[in-house]
């Protein structure tokens, strides 16, 4: 028996937020990636973007099992900027992330617990801005629906963890399907019941693909 795949979290896209706390400006950036040198181009890209910040403090956890985890202070007392950063990201169990937190100096001296809280809250809004999701282990299959089935099959999937990809309307009607893969046997099941064993599914794809964090059902029309 094959091992069983396992989802994990991740966010979907460059984020960007900032927040101002008493007086110092604070960056947060934050973006996916899957090595650890994509994580060090991204900031080099951070400090060329803002070259005039008084520190570039950042965090990255890279691997599905977290296997690569680094960060920095920056020049900020030891433990009061790049261990929060990490700290958000493994307290919400997320890899393959990378996060830059950029500060202006504004004049007022935060002490270290100020600190600590300043990097945690531009870690979480970067999070926040880039959005996470979850990549699960998927399987996309192509099916040829004939239109007299076309209504029941789109009642059905709305009570269905399934994602329509795509509709294209020809003699039949080709739909792409996406599920998580432990939902397929189920699905495959559902679609000969549904068409009599008239249209069987092809396996198109599987992979891990994004799932929104704590959402079951997506569908696209």
């Amino acid at each position: 028996m094959e091992p069983r795949l396992m989802p994990y979290k991740t966010v979907s896209q460059f984020g960007q937020d900032e927040i101002v706390i008493h007086k110092s400006r604070f960056i947060g950036l934050c973006a996916p990636c899957t090595s650890e040198e994509q994580a060090l181009d991204f900031l080099a890209q951070c400090r060329a973007r803002y070259k005039d910040a008084n520190h570039h403090c950042y965090a990255y956890i890279i691997g599905r099992n977290a296997g690569v985890m680094r960060y920095s202070d920056d020049g900020e007392p030891g433990g009061t900027a790049g261990l929060p950063i990490i700290g958000v990201l493994k307290s919400r169990a997320l890899v393959d992330v990378v996060v830059v937190v950029a500060r202006y100096f504004g004049g007022v001296l935060l002490g270290a617990g100020g600190l600590t809280r300043a990097y945690t809250q531009g870690c979480a809004i970067a999070v926040a801005a880039a959005g996470e999701v979850e990549m699960c282990p998927c399987r996309d299959y192509l099916m040829d629906l004939p239109y007299g089935f076309l209504g029941r099959f789109e009642n059905e999937i709305k009570t269905r963890p399934l994602q329509v990809l795509e509709k294209e309307f020809g003699a039949d009607v080709t739909v792409l399907v996406r599920m998580r893969d432990t939902y397929a046997p189920e699905f495959l099941a559902f679609a000969a019941e549904l068409t009599a064993g008239k249209s069987e599914p092809i396996l198109a794809d599987e992979g891990f693909f994004p799932w929104a964090v704590g959402q079951e059902e997506l569908h696209v029309d």
